[in-house]
């Protein structure tokens, strides 16, 4: 009886956005109730860092579960090309009627490379708004 050997690797990838938090309909008093300083109407920006776990079984060839080259190319292809140096309200279709909460960005990430790796792969994604703060979707 073979037992399963699954392995989780990780690719940190980094990028820089602008963003504001705010609903829209709300007077500017609501928002900033809510969203503090990130409810400025000028923006605001971060410099992200993303964390993206594949987990599954290494493939008995190469030893890996995924290139980690590979993973790079589609995490700069599929995400930093959209969100990288970009205001995501304004710049990004994904956020134009979202709100760019960390919370929200890292789902859309999610799905976006939900899309690109292969599903026998489990997929988590974490995104480090500030070195304190960060969230995380497991999928």
């Amino acid at each position: 009886m073979t037992m399963e050997r699954r392995v989780s690797i990780f690719r940190k990838e980094h990028f820089n956005a602008a963003h504001r938090l705010f609903v829209p309909g709300w007077t500017d008093e609501q928002n900033f109730a809510t969203f503090g300083k990130c409810s400025n109407p000028h923006y605001h920006g971060h410099n992200y860092d993303l964390v993206v776990k594949v987990t599954g079984e290494p493939d008995a060839r190469t030893g890996y579960v995924i290139n980690l080259s590979d993973l790079s190319a589609i995490i700069q292809q599929q995400v930093l090309a959209k969100f990288d140096h970009k205001n995501l309200n304004l710049d990004t279709k994904e956020f134009a009627t979202l709100n760019p909460t960390a919370e929200n960005i890292v789902y859309v990430i999610y799905e976006i490379l939900r899309q690109q790796i292969d599903p026998k792969f489990d997929l988590s994604v974490r995104l480090y708004e500030t070195d304190r703060n960060f969230v995380e979707y497991p999928g």
